[in-house]
């Protein structure tokens, strides 16, 4: 979900809440405590140097129960960090704790945001010798009729 979508649903909520991937929800009185940009520059395992960009967004929760946060709050903290950091709209990124700290994508089902996982890869197969993985396709679909019958000549 990229920064835009968020400030988008965000003008639309009256509340917010968010999602963990196992269903659980974040408790009520969760922060944001940070609002970032996150860059990423390295070179992939082919040798190609790469960078790339997010916007960070930090849950926490505190044993504050009073202190809410509301949508437009987050907008405001969300505006500013676009002037202030100079935040483009990229993608965003949400750090929460949880055993440890995990990093996790956002998506929005209509009523909550969702902490979506993220996976690595590798961004050289090509390079490395990882093989691709062909497509599976159903042997049924191959036969066009000919083969594999009386007169198909296949045997």
């Amino acid at each position: 979900m990229k920064l835009s979508q968020v400030k988008s649903v965000l003008k639309e909520l009256e509340t917010m809440g968010f999602r963990l991937p196992s269903g659980e929800l974040v408790p009520k009185h969760f922060h944001v405590t940070e609002v970032g940009k996150i860059s990423k520059h390295f070179i992939d395992c082919g040798g190609t140097i790469r960078n790339e960009e997010v916007v960070n967004f930090q849950l926490w929760n505190a044993n504050d129960y009073d202190h809410r946060l509301h949508p437009e709050k987050l907008l405001h903290i969300i505006e500013l960090s676009e002037r202030v950091l100079e935040i483009t709209d990229q993608e965003i990124e949400v750090e929460y704790q949880g055993d440890t700290i995990g990093k996790f994508g956002l998506d929005f089902d209509g009523q909550y945001f969702l902490l979506t996982r993220k996976q690595t890869d590798c961004l050289a197969k090509d390079k490395c010798g990882i093989p691709v993985e062909a497509p599976k396709v159903k042997s049924s679909t191959l036969n066009d009729g000919t083969c594999c019958s009386p007169n198909g000549n296949c045997c």
